[in-house]
């Protein structure tokens, strides 16, 4: 199981700054997104024991009341509350990069087309 998830945290990392390196604009919020998606996999993966199953998440009657016992809700709530904040920001970058498409004409992140920048000394 940890292997899978390393795995799959180095894909969407990797994806993300590949894309994040792109000259268009959307790229460039997709890579942030893929990056926000690895973040909060490592984030839960590193959970003392966040990757624990056939454990309860709320206290049972007879199980002594320790860490061993249940899952820590912890990463649980911190990925559940970035996942939230992630969404908020890709809307808001996707409405700034459809302003900014509106004013220049072009979704490059550096505001010029492939072609100008080559004739540009």
């Amino acid at each position: 199981m940890e292997i899978v998830l390393a795995i799959a945290i180095g894909v969407l990392t990797g994806s993300g700054v590949w894309l994040i390196l792109r000259p268009r604009t959307f790229q460039v919020i997709m890579g942030l997104s893929l990056l926000s998606y690895a973040v909060n996999l490592f984030i839960f993966s590193m959970g003392r024991l966040g990757l624990v199953i056939n454990q309860a998440p709320v206290l049972v009657d007879g199980v002594a009341q320790d860490l061993h016992h249940y899952t820590d809700p912890l990463p649980q709530a911190l990925v559940l509350t970035a996942i939230v904040i992630g969404f908020a920001m890709t809307a808001l970058f996707l409405v700034v990069l459809l302003a900014s498409r509106g004013t220049s004409g072009t979704d490059h992140v550096d505001g010029r087309h492939a072609h100008d920048a080559q004739e540009m000394p």
